[in-house]
């Protein structure tokens, strides 16, 4: 008779990996989690969010008169996954069981769990193009009260109570090298005890080997995470349709977060599929106080500032900030420059700029509601200040000709012209002189502020960037920004991983982004945002449930 250490081995100690055991816990069942990070490091990279979670048809919405439906997210879901390969057959599948998550149960569930939101619902992936395209065509991105530690928060406290319980094992510094099989089924997980480490959250660790380790369990559960802290796997895996890879850019999460466990797993027989597909972030600035290499923040910005090249060309109709993320990568990408601009000034930035991640808003993170509320009065938030004070790509004058010095000054190369630029922006600002314009962003922006949650908190009213009254300018350096992987292991709906010959790989399940966040892709070629903490919780949920019945 065969001895097995647990019922389930959960890999990844993420918002997935949690969700999952909590699940395998409430349905009595024993599990071992596997962590190769020390402890500082539990619950991932979900601890580093700003707690984004994609919501339709709420509360938060219909106080805020946002009119959202079932219907209209899903035809903003289709508009931007835009499946069209054979291997979309079950991240389209996903993708239809998570909106309906999204506009049924998952809220509920959250409230029940103790999860709380902020009463302003956010305006991401706006779009931009016709009604069946990419984008959200309202509001739906809504804030944890607490950011990224007040959504892990619950399944943290799940996953201690079980522990204390003897329902899980939580070993950590426990690196997985390999699965391996037992009369054709997947239930052999082996790798080595990493000596313990000291290293703050997200900080890399010793790799130093200081034992090995093979534990058994009729099943196991992938909830590693992707591949954007490898920046040679994003580079071998970028797609052509994005142009050539940056020489340069900066890391949205930890240098462990390295795709390693994707690649054990193919080896042991799962299909990974829509390798090409990826999300990185334009808008990137060099963390000031960085936690790991190559750390990067990225900008949640306003519609207002205009948006240039390297060369000091303006992006074009409708790459405005906010609206279409992978859209300007790939224009960015064919320019032969792998940065653009920012150019605004004190007036936008102190209303339009939100950093994104748990640390750089404080207020929010800690429930402080007046700290939200001095936020709003306080001209430049703190944060947003210390990267004004202290950031690589930030430069601040009161003219434009000593603005573009500095912006030259910045990268070493004569790229940008004070005459060219000064004409771009004189042309915009005449556009503000009457309710009359054909410049499209300020359409756009106008059409924002309709919005009572924009026109309250994030955007700037109107005015000319040239007024010496809004000064000084600034221009900040935006790099690529790595972050998420949008293929994955291909799993159906029960995440079982499947096998290239579309049969389940026995005894193998998984959940969050090394699935795609469902079935090898959920979100097809790109993201409405706020929707990668939610498929973590919806796959990993998934993933615990199907174990725990499939045991029998």
């Amino acid at each position: 008779m065969t001895t097995y250490d647990a019922d389930v081995i959960v890999i990844g100690a993420g918002l997935a990996g949690l969700a999952a055991t909590a699940e395998l816990a409430a349905a009595g069942r024993r599990a071992i989690l596997l962590e190769q990070e020390p402890e500082q490091s539990f619950g991932g990279q979900a601890f580093w969010s700003f707690g984004g979670l994609f919501l339709v048809d709420s509360p938060e919405q219909r106080r805020l008169r946002i009119r959202d439906s079932h219907a209209l997210a899903w035809q903003d879901w289709l508009g931007t996954a835009a499946f069209d390969r054979p291997e979309d057959h079950w991240p389209r599948r996903w993708a239809e069981a998570y909106v309906d998550f999204a506009a049924g149960e998952k809220r509920a569930w959250l409230h029940r769990l103790g999860v709380r939101f902020f009463p302003v619902v956010g305006w991401a992936e706006r779009g931009g193009y016709d009604a069946t395209g990419h984008g959200n065509s309202v509001p739906r991105f809504h804030i944890t009260w607490g950011t990224g530690p007040g959504l892990l928060e619950p399944f943290v406290r799940q996953v201690r109570d079980a522990a204390a319980r003897g329902l899980a094992d939580l070993r950590f510094r426990h690196r997985v090298t390999a699965l391996s099989r037992t009369a054709g089924a997947v239930d052999t997980v082996s790798g080595e005890i990493l000596a313990p480490s000291t290293a703050a959250r997200g900080a890399a660790s010793s790799r130093e080997k200081a034992g090995e380790f093979v534990l058994r369990a009729p099943a196991v559960i992938v909830a590693s995470g992707g591949i954007g802290g490898n920046h040679d796997l994003v580079r071998a895996h970028w797609p052509r349709r994005l142009g050539e890879p940056p020489e340069r850019m900066l890391s949205g999460v930890p240098a462990h977060v390295d795709g390693a466990m994707l690649g054990i797993t193919e080896a042991a027989g799962g299909c990974l599929v829509n390798r090409d597909r990826m999300w990185h972030y334009t808008e990137g600035i060099e963390n000031w106080d960085p936690v790991w290499a190559r750390h990067g923040i990225r900008i949640l910005p306003g519609p207002s500032p205009l948006w240039f090249d390297a060369t000091g060309r303006r992006l074009p109709v409708p790459l405005f900030p906010g609206f279409d993320t992978l859209g300007t990568l790939e224009h960015i990408m064919h320019t032969g420059h792998d940065h653009t601009w920012f150019v605004l000034d004190r007036r936008i930035i102190g209303k339009e700029f939100t950093l994104s991640g748990s640390d750089q808003n404080p207020d929010l993170t800690g429930r402080s509601i007046r700290g939200v509320l001095g936020r709003a009065r306080a001209g430049v938030p703190g944060p947003v200040q210390a990267f004004l004070d202290r950031g690589a790509d930030f430069v601040v004058e009161r003219d434009l000709d000593a603005l573009v010095r500095g912006m030259n000054a910045l990268t070493g190369k004569e790229l940008i012209d004070a005459d060219g630029l000064r004409r771009e922006i004189a042309a915009r600002d005449r556009e503000m002189a009457n309710p009359f314009t054909k410049d499209l962003q300020i359409a756009a922006l106008r059409g924002a502020r309709g919005y009572l949650g924009d026109r309250a908190t994030r955007i700037a009213a109107p005015h000319r960037i040239l007024d010496p009254a809004a000064g000084p300018l600034i221009a900040v350096r935006l790099s690529i920004l790595t972050r998420k992987t949008l293929g994955g292991l291909e799993t159906d709906l029960s995440a079982r991983v499947l096998t290239p010959a579309g049969e389940p790989l026995p005894g193998v399940y998984a959940a969050g982004e090394a699935a795609g966040f469902g079935g090898g892709g959920m979100h097809g070629y790109r993201s409405l945002e706020g929707t990668f903490l939610g498929g973590c919780l919806f796959s990993g949920r998934a993933a615990g449930r199907a174990a725990a019945r499939d045991l029998g």
